[in-house]
């Protein structure tokens, strides 16, 4: 798997790029937001149309369930190897639209392995039958109200999926479109600074 590594403190962030996107686009991202924090950036392998993404979808919209499990272990497999590596003891997932996606999908299916998430655009990954136990695990997700990439209810829908498995969910809608803006960061770096402070 290709990546880019920013050494710095901890928690670290693990940047997950959108369709398109690669190891690249979010590092000034995770800059902004936590200024100093090691960052872990990984590019995804699928390609779809000469777009680079995390995992395969039949639609859009429609997820690949089969491979979206598969590498979601992969990834997890590949964080915990790095931060073993590095000697990163917490990372905290950042993700955006398809990297956000598979982000939810970690804490779902690889709980342990983040500390926490900020999902930006993110859907309902999976259906799970068991939920695991998420303990508390602080996650964001920063909807958008005209978000042209989802159905309205989707973000509410993630958000009731990882409180019932026992997340700490805060769900802040923005008056925006599925594109990053400046809001975004800013509520970003404030939710980091309060869940993770040290």
């Amino acid at each position: 798997m290709q990546f880019r590594f920013e050494p710095g403190t901890s928690p670290a962030l693990l940047l997950l790029h959108g369709t398109g996107g690669d190891e690249n686009d979010l590092i000034p991202l995770g800059q902004r937001i936590r200024p100093g924090a090691a960052l872990l950036s990984p590019r995804g392998e699928v390609n779809e149309n000469g777009q680079l993404r995390f995992f395969r979808r039949l639609a859009p919209g429609v997820f690949d369930e089969a491979d979206l499990v598969r590498r979601t272990h992969e990834l997890a497999d590949f964080v915990e190897d790095q931060c073993e590596r590095h000697h990163m003891r917490k990372i905290v997932a950042v993700g955006y639209s398809n990297g956000a996606n598979i982000a939810a999908s970690m804490l779902l299916l690889r709980p342990g392995v983040l500390a926490g998430a900020v999902l930006l655009r993110a859907m309902v990954p999976l259906e799970i039958p068991h939920p695991p136990d998420l303990n508390g695990i602080p996650v964001l997700i920063l909807a958008a109200r005209h978000d042209e990439m989802m159905s309205a209810d989707q973000p509410q829908r993630l958000a009731a999926l990882l409180l019932g498995a026992g997340a700490n969910v805060t769900l802040d809608w923005q008056d925006a479109g599925h594109g990053l803006g400046a809001t975004d960061v800013t509520k970003a770096r404030d939710w980091l600074s309060t869940n993770f402070a040290t």
